[in-house]
């Protein structure tokens, strides 16, 4: 009797296998039951490492159907004298079995289904056994690098990939990437500035229509992002496979733009903070008076921008590595200076800071030319001038100096600049307080003698002319980066699951922060503090860093180190964003972008992502700069919002998204409030970027590589012809609208050419590119036998309609006789309301003196078709309408047109009709 077969059962268990040292999880554990188990959570290593198992002392065990739990997995009577366990090995493998056996003693048959629920290859051990040690090596490992970064890294340094090292979940993969994307400059260095401008009403309708407008293409990109991977590229590569290459190459190239001028926008925020709150002593260029101070400050923008751009530029052409290394220390830096902020903003309540403003009348003084905040100081019972007098007085240093009649009839005042949350100083900043460039800046509440005085240096004034929609443009890219996520789709263990829940989550999460940051700033803050977009006059002081605790420095230095991070990061996205497009070779030109190093590093995309942010770094203006960035991102955003709209209401087979939570509705909402931002911030540059979208669009669609992506204009264009064929099926055509729809008939030689091509040079004439032109053929044969010459044929119909510029559809009948293949086309072609109504064709050769009859005969039959059809027939031969009468046949239903044949003008159909006796 043979032995029974020992069965081998497979349970995956969640075992966490690190402990075991590099030793393979796949060993086996020998039951009673003869069962061989795995006890890991992963699946198989890859062949190298199996192989590399193989050949060491770790060879598979025969299992004997009666014996016991094995003690020793290397018992297994085979020969071992090629293989060798080490002690160390026994120690690790005896320590495995042990708990194994842990895990299955007392196992029987009913709790078998117990181990076949979890069949999980892989889990993330956050979502089952969160662990302090395990948070933390995952935040060490943090990146926030664009999708195929980080394995470009790896490839770099040698590294084997392995999938585990890009299984992410939620909130490493998507919520914290958005989350420092979202976070930048504009929070640290303008949104006080936007408050004291605006107040704290028009500021939080600001804030709040774009916070709303991400929501809103959020919700859509994640209707899209669930729709199936997105591989490198993100957007771009959502709306190209949506709408199609020509949208997509045009939206992604204004995200491209976009996102390199982010880098130069976050360039110039750190230089600004490294110049004016870090080191102001650092300045290369420095002028006299307001004007030359703000030129030499704008000179010294553009070299150590273009300084900055060099050195990052350069890191990351070395590796994404050393990007990646400090990805972790800018996320723990824009993490601490918020909440930085939120702590000094509740000790403000209380215990409000020190920060005096020197006021003259209810004008603003800037504390950098005097040191002390008043006219005349007395010592020893003598009065002493101070440097405030000698700036509005001359000579300097004398009580009896003429002095400007402002500063003689107004007293000197310090207030205090964060008079704390508790003191009702939002009652002013409630109001919006526009103003005109080189204005004063002055507070409302204070009174003033109202002489005319001289506007100099000494006051803070404006450098910009502020409106509503200026202040739009500015903040609008603080809430940008939303796409995170969707473009590390692939590194993600759920993207379907993780891009909703983790892009959502961190917009309502800045949006929080944003919106309580609009009004923490206008109830702690005086209104001209914060309309003090440099600090001027609090000695250069950050306004937030003075508002933060426990020291301004955490701002200053964490917003400084989060900037370059941000700048770092969209010079690493960019480049790849470009390659992604290059590679698709939708643009002809841009091929040579797609290339790059060994490891598929971009670097010539990234030569060209340096030069065009060096363009925007020479603008030296971080207010400039961000409206050309709101204009490219709206647009991206739009055109997103547009393609979500498109694909529900089209009803795609294909569209099937897994986030749920959409609806058409909500994404052309968001397409009409992008829209609405690009021309509140600014028209013409919205017009700018409009018609370079169109430019690329239009070149595109003529030189670029067709590529059959099934994009929803398409769909969108299938839609509306069907909708207008069923309304042309409700009634008759009207004498107004009816047109010649043609039906040319040609002939095909042996060759496949076009026997009488002016057929359709007649055509063409006749229809004047209006109505319908459908060019048919009949070719005499077996449709099976011949399919890929009627193939053939339709290209050449094609290609010869292209020469004659006919537009219209061409269509070959396979048929075993011509009358059937006439009658055929006659009968069917066409659609709906979209049908021929005029046939044209040859006149026969030599009818006449031919022997061969069939020539006549073949048009003496289509006639009899065309008008058994009741259509009106047209008959040619290399002729063209002439511009005069027609008389009909009484005798049947044929329409008859005079034509001009060989240089005279006839009417042979009758003729020809009455000499074979046709009748109908």
């Amino acid at each position: 009797m043979p032995p029974k077969m020992a069965s081998v059962r497979f349970t995956v268990t969640p075992t966490k296998m690190d402990d075991l040292g590099g030793i393979s999880d796949t060993s086996p554990d020998l039951s009673s039951s003869s069962r061989v188990r795995f006890s890991s959570r992963e699946s198989v290593r890859d062949a190298s490492r199996s192989e590399a198992y193989s050949d060491s002392s770790l060879a598979t065990t025969a299992v004997e159907p009666t014996s016991e739990r094995t003690t020793n997995p290397m018992d297994s009577g085979e020969d071992r004298s090629q293989t060798s366990v080490t002690e160390e090995n026994s120690k690790l493998l005896e320590i495995d079995r042990r708990k194994n056996s842990s895990l299955y003693q007392n196992h029987n048959e009913k709790d078998e289904e117990s181990y076949d629920r979890n069949l999980a290859l892989f889990e993330e051990e956050m979502d089952t056994r969160p662990k302090v040690s395990s948070l933390l090596n995952r935040l060490a490992n943090y990146t926030n690098l664009p999708q195929g970064a980080k394995e470009h890294e790896e490839e770099s340094e040698g590294k084997k990939k392995h999938s585990k090292s890009t299984r992410m979940g939620t909130i490493m993969g998507v919520y914290l990437p958005c989350l420092q994307n979202i976070f930048g400059v504009i929070l640290f260095l303008r949104l006080p500035w936007v408050v004291g401008t605006a107040g704290v009403l028009h500021s939080f309708c600001i804030v709040f229509s774009c916070c709303c407008c991400t929501m809103l293409t959020a919700i859509s990109m994640s209707a899209i992002a669930t729709n199936g991977v997105v591989p490198a590229g993100g957007s771009y590569f959502m709306i190209s496979r949506a709408l199609g290459p020509e949208f997509g190459g045009a939206v992604g190239l204004c995200f491209y733009l976009g996102t390199t001028f982010a880098t130069a926008m976050y360039i110039l925020g750190a230089i600004e903070i490294f110049l004016v709150y870090i080191a102001p002593d650092a300045v290369i260029f420095q002028g006299q008076g307001a004007a030359e101070e703000s030129a030499a400050m704008l000179n010294n923008m553009r070299v150590y921008g273009s300084g900055f751009l060099l050195i990052m530029s350069f890191i990351v052409f070395v590796g994404v590595r050393y990007v990646n290394k400090l990805a972790s220390l800018f996320l723990t830096c824009v993490i601490l200076s918020i909440l930085a902020i939120y702590t000094g903003a509740l000790k403000s309540a209380f215990a409000p800071p020190e920060f005096p403003v020197c006021m003259l009348g209810n004008r603003t003084l800037s504390s950098l030319h005097f040191s002390q905040c008043a006219k005349t100081v007395e010592t020893d019972n003598v009065t002493y001038t101070t440097d405030l007098w000698d700036l509005f007085c001359q000579p300097p240093g004398q009580l009896n100096a003429t002095c400007d009649e402002y500063f003689i009839h107004n007293n000197v005042t310090i207030i205090q600049g964060i008079p704390g949350m508790s003191s009702g100083i939002i009652s002013e900043n409630i109001w919006s307080n526009y103003l005109q460039k080189e204005e004063i800046i002055e507070k409302v509440s204070l009174t003033s003698e109202d002489e005319p005085g001289a506007v100099s240096h000494e006051y803070v004034v404006t450098d910009i002319t502020t409106t509503f929609t200026l202040l739009v443009g500015i903040f609008f890219p603080s809430v940008t980066g939303i796409m995170a996520g969707s473009n590390r789709s692939g590194d993600l263990k759920d993207a379907q699951k993780s891009i909703p829940i983790g892009t959502i989550l961190a917009i309502l999460t800045t949006s929080l922060v944003y919106l309580s940051n609009v009004i923490l700033f206008g109830a702690c803050i005086d209104g001209v503090v914060l309309r003090d977009k440099f600090g001027d006059a609090v000695k250069g002081t950050l306004v937030v860093g003075a508002l933060s605790w426990p020291s301004p420095w955490v701002i200053v230095i964490g917003s400084f180190f989060s900037t370059c991070g941000a700048g770092l990061q969209s010079l690493t996205g960019a480049p790849r964003l470009l390659q992604a497009i290059a590679k698709d070779g939708i643009i002809p030109f841009l091929r040579v972008f797609g290339h790059g190093k060994s490891n598929g590093e971009p670097t010539w995309a990234l030569l060209l992502t340096a030069v065009i942010a060096e363009l925007g770094i020479l603008i030296a203006s971080l207010d400039l700069v961000a409206p050309i960035l709101s204009m490219f991102f709206l647009m991206c955003y739009l055109f997103v919002n547009l393609a979500c709209g498109l694909q529900t209401l089209l009803r795609s087979p294909n569209w099937r998204p897994r986030f749920q939570y959409y609806h058409w509705t909500l994404s052309f909402l968001g397409m009409a409030l992008c829209l609405a931002l690009m021309f509140i911030s600014s028209w013409y540059y919205a017009l700018i970027s409009m018609v370079i979208a169109g430019m690329i669009y239009k070149y595109i669609e003529y030189h670029g590589a067709e590529k059959e992506w099934g994009d929803g204009i398409r769909g969108l264009s299938l839609s509306a012809a069907r909708f207008a064929l069923l309304r042309l099926e409700a009634g008759p055509p009207h004498t107004k609208n009816w047109r010649p729809q043609l039906l040319v008939l040609v002939k095909l030689d042996s060759d496949l050419h076009v026997s009488r091509p002016h057929l359709l040079s007649f055509a063409s004439q006749l229809k004047a590119g209006k109505g319908l032109t459908i060019v048919g053929s009949v070719l005499i044969g077996d449709y099976l036998e011949n399919y890929g010459e009627a193939v053939a044929a339709e290209q050449a119909l094609k290609h010869m309609m292209e020469q004659e510029r006919v537009k219209g559809f061409c269509q070959v009948v396979v048929a075993q006789k011509l009358k059937e293949g006439l009658s055929h086309l006659i009968q069917s072609c066409g659609l709906g309301g979209m049908r021929h109504n005029t046939v044209i064709m040859g006149w026969p050769n030599g009818w006449r003196q031919s022997e061969d009859s069939r020539a006549w005969k073949s048009f003496i039959t289509t006639v009899r078709v065309t008008t058994a059809a009741r259509q009106a027939l047209l008959v040619a031969k290399n002729i063209s309408l002439f511009p005069g009468s027609r008389e009909p046949l009484s005798e049947g239903h044929i329409d008859v047109w005079w034509v001009v044949h060989d240089g005279g003008m006839l009417m042979l159909l009758p003729f020809l009709l009455k000499q074979h006796k046709v009748s109908f």
